[in-house]
């Protein structure tokens, strides 16, 4: 018995007018706090903010860069000034030194955390021919 496998599953279906449920809502999203702008501010106080929501309501509904949706790209940026980062390459000679800043609505809150320090290990010569020696060995190997 045969079956019929659904093709184009990325695709999603039209389901008001030209537009998906998704575009639909986010266009709905936009005009719909456009207009309150509009009745609470009047045109000429909120003719910057409107165009400006209104911009973003059609990349999130249009725009797909590297053909992923827009939102994509939105929750990177969050996730990017949210989330603490570790610099490797600035260690200072007491430790490890971690600097999270992180800009919220709230202010800017800064942590420092420090751990000790991690020991380098020098490789004599013997270690390190025996270790080149491996690699060769090994590449030798995938070769053939």
């Amino acid at each position: 018995m045969q079956f019929k496998v659904p093709q184009f599953l990325e695709i999603e279906d039209k389901i008001f007018g030209p537009f998906t449920f998704r575009q639909f809502v986010y266009l709905t999203g936009g005009a719909g706090m456009c207009f309150l702008l509009y009745r609470l501010l009047g045109l000429w106080v909120s003719a910057i903010p409107i165009v400006a929501i209104a911009g973003f309501a059609l990349a999130l509904a249009f725009y797909k860069p590297n053909n992923k949706p827009f939102i994509f790209m939105v929750q990177a940026v969050f996730k990017y000034f949210l989330q603490g980062r570790m610099y490797i390459w600035k260690n200072p000679k007491n430790g490890i030194l971690i600097k999270n800043q992180v800009q919220a609505g709230l202010g800017i809150g800064n942590q420092n955390i420090s751990y000790p320090a991690v020991s380098e290990g020098r490789l004599s010569g013997n270690k390190l021919r025996d270790l080149a020696w491996s690699l060769d060995v090994l590449d030798l190997n995938k070769e053939k």
